[in-house]
């Protein structure tokens, strides 16, 4: 029988990979690996579920448990996956992605993200996209009009605006700074 972990914490590819290193270390068959979740190919004792947090925690991990806690994590993931991941941009508007991916009413999950969290789905897409603008800029391969249509912004001047209000200044300022300061993808949040 097989086994879902839900993960917080994993962001990226080296996340992913580190997380099956130490979970096929530890004597479990990975079946499936991706952003926030793991399925492994047999069930586990409950005994081991402490061993497995620890596992995690030492890795900056943890564990999720709680139902919305794993829904609110996988919006959080199919978020970080399709800004900065798939190099594409996203050809339905998030609420009907998130719909068909997660199987559940929209308004359900911008309400339960916005009630923990503390601020919605809409404002965490955008501070994901200005961390992405941010990581384009420091990159220095596409012009900010290029950017701008990878991000899916109706022109430059919304992605200059929204670049600016939320980081505070232009992205032009923060292509002149000696230090550009990102902020890691799991600390984005309102809180």
């Amino acid at each position: 029988m097989l086994k879902k972990l839900f993960i917080k914490n994993m962001v990226c590819n080296r996340c992913i990979q580190v997380v099956e290193e130490d979970l096929t270390k530890a004597g479990y068959n990975v079946m499936d690996i991706k952003l926030g979740e793991v399925l492994l190919a047999d069930e586990f004792p409950d005994e081991d579920i402490p061993a497995i947090k620890e596992m995690l925690e030492k890795r900056g991990f943890e564990l999720l448990e709680d139902k919305s806690r794993k829904l609110i994590e996988r919006i959080k993931n199919l978020t970080i996956e399709i800004i900065h991941q798939s190099g594409k941009p996203l050809k339905v508007n998030y609420s009907s992605f998130f719909e068909m991916e997660i199987g559940r009413d929209y308004k359900f999950l911008s309400t339960l993200f916005s009630s923990v969290e503390g601020i919605t789905i809409e404002h965490y897409i955008i501070l994901q996209k200005i961390e992405k603008v941010k990581e384009l800029l420091i990159y220095d391969e596409l012009t900010l009009s290029e950017i701008s249509y990878q991000l899916n912004y109706s022109s430059v001047q919304h992605l200059s605006n929204q670049f600016k209000k939320t980081s505070g200044m232009s992205p032009s300022s923060f292509k002149k700074l000696k230090k550009k300061s990102r902020k890691p993808l799991d600390q984005l949040t309102g809180k």
